[in-house]
C-alpha cells in the first residue's frame, strides 16, 4: 500500500484541473470537460437560449444550465414548426390567431402569411369566423416572401404564422428551410383534408417536420357531435372552392356518410330526370 504522502503528490496533478460539468434542468447531466476551452467552444444543447453561471470552488464548477426567452431566435437548428389541422369551422385561425398574439406579447417579432387566394374578409387581413382579425402578407407563393419582406427585416423575424396552408404548394420546402435553417418557428394552420376527406394540399406533408401537431375538431351541424369533416352542400366538383357556411358544415362520421349518401341520391334523381326530358324532347 502507497504512504499517504505519495498518494497525495500522485493526485495533485488531478485535483488541480477545474473540471466542468453542464447540468440542464430537466435533461439531466450534458457532458464533463477537463478544460475550460472545451467547455466554451462545444454547444451540447441548441435548445438553451442563455444560462446563469453558478460556481462551487472545490476542485470543480457546476453550472447549471437555465431555459430562458432570449429575444432572438436565429441559428442553424433553433427553429420549430407547429401544424394546427382539422376541418372547416373548427377554431383553426383562432388558434394561430392566440398563439402569434402569445409570442407577441412575449416580445418576439411576428409576421403572418395567407393565400392571396382568399379575400372573403379582404386580401390584407386574416379574420376569424367570429371576426377576429390580424394584419397578414396575402402572397400567391411563400418563396416570394423573403424577397417581399427585405432581408433587414426577414433577419429580425422570430415566429411566421402561415394561415390556410392547404393553398401553398410550397409549404414543405418554406418551413424546412426557415425552421431548419434560419432558425425560426413557423406555425402552420389548414385544412388536412377536402370535402371528400383526401389530403389537401400539402399540409399533412409538413407533419413529419413537426415539432407539434394540433388536431382541432367541430361541432356537428346535425347532431352536435364532435365534427372531424366537412361536407360541401353544392354539387360543385372543384378541390378548391374558398367559401364559407354558405357552402360547407361540419359534420360527424355518421352524418358525413349519411349526407354522401343524400347528395349521391339527389344526384341519381336529377340525372334521371334530364334523361326523361331529353328523351320527351
Amino acid at each position: 500500500m502507497l504512504p499517504l504522502s505519495r498518494m497525495k503528490s500522485l493526485l495533485s496533478p488531478v485535483l488541480s484541473r477545474p473540471t466542468i460539468m453542464f447540468v440542464c434542468r430537466g435533461y439531466g447531466v450534458l457532458s464533463t470537460f477537463k478544460n475550460l476551452n472545451s467547455a466554451q467552444t462545444m454547444n451540447p444543447m441548441s435548445k438553451v437560449s442563455s444560462f446563469r453561471c453558478s460556481t462551487v470552488q472545490n476542485h470543480s464548477q457546476i453550472r447549471v444550465l437555465s431555459s430562458e426567452a432570449s429575444g432572438s431566435n436565429s441559428g442553424s437548428g433553433s427553429g420549430e414548426v407547429h401544424v394546427i389541422v382539422g376541418p372547416m369551422f373548427a377554431g383553426k385561425t383562432t388558434t394561430l390567431l392566440k398563439r402569434i398574439k402569445s409570442e407577441r406579447s412575449n416580445g418576439r417579432s411576428v409576421a403572418i402569411l395567407k393565400s392571396d387566394k382568399d379575400t372573403r374578409y379582404g386580401l390584407d387581413s386574416i379574420v376569424t369566423h367570429d371576426g377576429d382579425r390580424l394584419p397578414c402578407w396575402p402572397l400567391a407563393n411563400l418563396s416570394s416572401f423573403k424577397q417581399r419582406c427585405g432581408p433587414e427585416a426577414y433577419s429580425k423575424l422570430e415566429v411566421i404564422g402561415i394561415d390556410e396552408a392547404q393553398f401553398f404548394e410550397d409549404l414543405y420546402d418554406f418551413c424546412t428551410e426557415v425552421a431548419d435553417h434560419d432558425g425560426k418557428i413557423v406555425i402552420v394552420a389548414g385544412l388536412d383534408g377536402d370535402y371528400l376527406r383526401r389530403s389537401f394540399g400539402s399540409v399533412l406533408d409538413v407533419i413529419p417536420i413537426a415539432d407539434s401537431v394540433t388536431k382541432l375538431t367541430a361541432r356537428c351541424e346535425l347532431c352536435g357531435e364532435r365534427a372531424s369533416f366537412t361536407l360541401r352542400k353544392t354539387e360543385e366538383t372543384r378541390t378548391e372552392l374558398i367559401a364559407g357556411a354558405e357552402v360547407y358544415m361540419p359534420v360527424c362520421r355518421k352524418h358525413y356518410v349519411s349526407g354522401q349518401v343524400v347528395k349521391e341520391a339527389a344526384r341519381s334523381v336529377l340525372e334521371s330526370q334530364k334523361v326523361e326530358c331529353s328523351s320527351i324532347l
